[in-house]
């Protein structure tokens, strides 16, 4: 047995080379970004890259690279394919998710300018603005009325949005100061660092516009990572004054705070899906219905000392400190291998 592994620094490969060492797997370092990547992996049985949407070069190809070594190689992969293809994409997961009939935030998405300016005026405000990538609430904002939604439809189907810019995260990290969300040396980091280079390969979004009914009533969501058969989660607090809770920093891990509903939903519509690890995003609606905000195949990693236990798909509670969910990653690769 041969693990090719990806190796990022800060990501889940710095443990998962852990585990190979303490457990004596063997594996080999690969570079994802070499031209004879498919050579470097012929002698191995699998291969793991934790790929990541702020990786401009990942968005690229990792899902191409990831299709073919899965299907025309015939490795076993981490993320697999199915496990991946919608990911840092939010109008694939609105697919998805309403395919198998899955209770989604109810969403609506226009590929022309005409037939967005018309639904806005028929439909009820405030809604949620996204763009179809992004992270920690980038690029999601609340938009109170249809003038508002009028200007974001013909920036969309104009100019377009920048995802990244320096100007743009500079405004949220002021908003967040503001709010009291950070502290000035936090935000004053963001005002002098450099433009990056690299932020110039991050396409515009255009041609589309994307809105979400807005759930009032929530103060959190909570966000259920299922890893095969076991689920951690955790309450993630609104930001202060916002209507947002991802990337607020304020996390609860109590395991008597989260609804058991929201970890039966999780697996049930895992066993749907079949990815190999997918972090749900869960909102309650005022008619108590639980419904997906976004879906992602990873998560962070360094909260995983917080978890106090886990859930296994009967539902029942393990209690278990110092949780290291690539390491169930790995183990669940490597019964895949051993099974093949």
């Amino acid at each position: 047995m041969k693990i090719a592994i990806h190796h990022r620094p800060n990501s889940y490969s710095e443990l998962w080379i852990e585990y190979c060492k303490q457990h004596n797997i063997q594996y080999k370092i690969v570079d994802a970004y070499a031209n004879n990547i498919l050579e470097q992996v012929t002698d191995c049985d699998a291969f793991m890259w934790h790929h990541h949407l702020h990786q401009y070069k990942d968005h690229l190809f990792a899902k191409q690279l990831i299709y073919v070594i899965e299907k025309q190689l015939g490795k076993i992969c981490y993320p697999n394919y199915d496990t991946c293809w919608h990911y840092d994409d939010k109008i694939g997961q609105k697919y998805l998710l309403e395919a198998i009939g899955a209770s989604l935030v109810p969403t609506n998405i226009f590929y022309t300018r005409n037939e967005a300016l018309e639904w806005i005026q028929h439909t009820a405000f405030p809604k949620v603005f996204k763009l179809r990538s992004g992270s920690g609430s980038k690029n999601v904002q609340l938009v109170k009325d249809s003038k508002q939604a009028k200007k974001l439809v013909e920036k969309a189907f104009s100019r377009g949005f920048q995802k990244n810019s320096h100007l743009i995260r500079s405004v949220q990290r002021w908003k967040q100061y503001r709010k009291g969300d950070c502290t000035f040396k936090w935000f004053l980091k963001g005002i002098v660092t450099p433009y990056s280079y690299k932020e110039r390969f991050r396409k515009e979004e255009i041609g589309y516009v994307y809105f979400q009914d807005y759930i009032p009533n929530n103060d959190f969501d909570i966000r259920v990572f299922v890893i095969g058969d076991r689920a951690v989660a955790k309450k993630r607090m609104n930001r202060t004054n916002d209507f947002r809770a991802s990337g607020s920093g304020n996390l609860i891990f109590d395991n008597s705070q989260i609804d058991l509903e929201y970890v039966k939903t999780a697996f049930h519509l895992n066993s749907e899906l079949k990815m190999q690890s997918v972090a749900f995003d869960f909102l309650q609606s005022p008619n108590n219905i639980i419904v997906i905000s976004e879906i992602s195949y990873c998560c962070g990693i360094e909260t995983n000392k917080d978890y106090p236990g886990y859930w296994t798909e009967d539902l029942q509670w393990h209690e278990c400190r110092n949780i290291n969910i690539c390491d169930w990653i790995i183990e669940d690769v490597i019964a895949k291998i051993e099974g093949k």
